[in-house]
């Protein structure tokens, strides 16, 4: 089924995975995936490793996604490490086995590199990608693309990646999922701009509960995001790991919650491939969600 944040009056609610590498880490991500279930999902979508690298993992996922656990699949799909003609075979895969939604992404550089080199006969942006999905696939998918409140960390400014953002949009995305953020101020202001500069698809915003303070800081360093001072400082003074996992559940929860109130069109949980912080989110949001 190709889907759309605002096939319902219900804001639609979603998950992001990565393929696990090992037999132990497929287990722990069946065992998610079926936690999560019941908080029925819109869809969830499976990521890509760096260049590229676990591509063939994302497409089996996304088909036992569908096939065995019963959701609805939206797989990343990206420039890095593959040629055109690797793309359209990716892409002929996904449609024979009913895969119908694509999260279409530049990708990030392989790991050791700092600049993103297209292979030969590839892509270097992720605007050609999207393209090339509308010319060759016509309606056969839902296209999603990726948005930075923040700026992408190769942005020369906010501005010029808010213009990379409008060429995906033009080439013919559905609708854009933002890159995790920890104040709203940013996700609304994205937003205005998006919408002054013409971009006029749904923009959902991309959450992660802070589980972790090393882990997350990691990812900051990777997409650009900030944490707000407050917040930094009661982590940075937390005493156990529950205590971190309490004051992360409690940010995002205040997160959604406002969001919602805005009227966002739904809301992307970045899991980690793990199920407590984002059930206890949602079980924290069961009265607004009803």
């Amino acid at each position: 089924m190709k889907i759309s944040p605002l096939q319902s009056a219900r804001p639609a609610i979603s998950f992001e995975f990565f393929p696990p590498r090992t037999p132990q880490g497929e287990a722990a991500l069946f065992r998610t995936l079926h936690e999560l279930k019941p908080l029925k999902p819109a869809f969830v979508s499976i990521t890509y490793g760096a260049g590229g690298s676990e591509r063939g993992k994302t497409t089996d996922w996304a088909a036992r996604i569908q096939n065995e656990v019963g959701l609805t699949a939206m797989a990343h799909l990206t420039c890095a490490g593959s040629t055109r003609e690797e793309l359209q075979a990716i892409l002929h895969e996904y449609a024979r086995i009913g895969v119908r939604n694509i999260m279409a992404v530049r990708g990030d550089p392989p790991r050791g590199s700092r600049e993103f080199q297209p292979v030969a006969g590839g892509f270097r942006y992720a605007s050609e990608l999207v393209a090339l999905i509308r010319s060759e696939f016509d309606h056969t998918f839902a296209v999603a693309g990726g948005g930075y409140p923040e700026g992408h960390p190769e942005a020369l400014s906010l501005e010029a990646d808010l213009q990379n953002l409008k060429r995906k949009v033009d080439s013919g995305l559905d609708f854009v999922v933002t890159q995790l953020f920890f104040n709203n101020a940013l996700y609304f202001g994205f937003v205005e701009r998006a919408y002054r500069m013409g971009i006029a698809v749904p923009i959902v915003p991309g959450l992660m509960p802070i589980t972790d303070l090393a882990q997350i800081r990691r990812f900051m360093d990777m997409c650009g995001a900030s944490i707000p001072g407050p917040l930094l400082t009661r982590l940075e003074k937390a005493q156990t790991p529950q205590e971190v996992l309490e004051i992360g559940v409690e940010h995002t929860t205040r997160q959604v919650q406002e969001l919602l109130e805005a009227g966002v069109p739904g809301i992307h949980l970045y899991t980690l491939n793990k199920s407590p912080a984002t059930r206890w989110v949602m079980q924290n949001l069961q009265a607004v969600l009803r």
